[in-house]
C-alpha cells in the first residue's frame, strides 16, 4: 500500500490516511501487521515520528516529524492546544446551527483520571432519508464540521454520543440501528468520521502549516447516497 501525501518539507510529512489503518502498533490489535508509520517509513525510506494519532476507523491528515526537534515541537503545540484541528462528521439526528460541547471525559487508560474535553460544532448540512430506522419510520442526519480544542481519546465520538447525536458507524459509542441502516442502505461500514485540516505553527514560530485533506470518493459517495453530497 503506498500512503498519500499531503505536505512534505524538512521537517514534517503529512499524509492522507486511510480509515482502518493503525497508526503504529498496539497492544489491542497485537494481531495486525500493517501500520501507517511503517507504511510511511518504507516509503520515504527514513524515520518517521508520529506527532499525534488518529483513532483507527477514522481517515483524514495524520501529521509525522521527520526529526525530533520537530517531533517535540509539534507534541508541545498539541500539548499547549495551539493547534487548530478540523474534521467533518455524519451524525443521528439534526443538530442545533452550532454549539460547544463542554463536558469532562473519563481517560480510557486510567479510569480514576477526568479529562476536560471541549469540542465546537457547526452543522453543514442536513437531510431526510425514507428508510425506516429502529423504531422510526425516516432517517434525520446532519453532516457537521468539528473543532476539538482538546485531544482526549475517542474525543469527538464520544461527545456526539454524550448529547445523543451519535456518529454513524461508531461501533463502539454509536447507535446499533443507525450503524445498520449504514451498512444496509448505503453498504458501508466505516466510521463517518474524518479529519479534514490541520494547521500548527512553523518550527521557527515566524508562520503556520496548514494542511488540507482532499475529498474522500467513499466518504463522498456515502454523502450523496444519504443526501448530503
Amino acid at each position: 500500500m503506498e500512503l498519500k501525501i499531503l505536505y512534505q518539507d524538512a521537517n514534517y510529512v503529512a499524509i492522507d490516511k486511510p480509515s482502518g489503518l493503525l497508526v503504529h502498533r498496539s497492544s489491542i490489535d497485537k494481531h495486525e501487521t500493517v501500520f501507517a508509520l511503517q507504511l510511511l517509513h518504507d516509503q520515504l525510506k527514513r524515520k518517521v515520528f508520529p506527532c499525534h494519532r488518529l483513532d483507527r476507523p477514522t481517515s483524514g491528515v495524520l501529521l509525522f516529524a521527520l526529526n525530533l526537534d520537530a517531533l517535540r515541537h509539534a507534541q508541545a503545540e498539541f500539548a499547549a492546544q495551539r493547534c487548530d484541528k478540523t474534521y467533518k462528521a455524519v451524525v443521528r439526528g439534526w443538530t442545533k446551527a452550532e454549539g460547544k460541547i463542554d463536558y469532562t471525559l473519563r481517560s480510557e487508560e486510567l479510569p480514576n483520571k477526568v479529562q476536560e474535553a471541549v469540542t465546537d460544532f457547526q452543522t453543514l448540512q442536513q437531510s431526510i432519508v425514507d428508510y425506516p430506522v429502529g423504531r422510526y419510520h425516516q432517517a434525520r442526519l446532519s453532516l457537521l464540521q468539528l473543532a476539538p480544542h482538546t485531544g482526549r481519546k475517542h474525543q469527538l465520538r464520544r461527545h456526539l454520543a454524550h448529547i445523543r447525536h451519535p456518529i454513524l458507524g461508531d461501533s463502539r459509542h454509536g447507535d446499533g440501528a443507525q450503524n445498520k441502516f449504514l451498512r444496509k442502505y448505503c453498504g458501508a461500514r466505516q466510521l463517518m468520521l474524518r479529519a479534514v485540516e490541520l494547521r500548527f505553527r512553523e518550527i521557527t514560530g515566524m508562520g503556520s502549516i496548514c494542511i488540507k485533506a482532499p475529498d474522500d470518493p467513499e466518504f463522498q459517495r456515502i454523502l450523496e447516497v444519504l443526501n448530503l453530497g
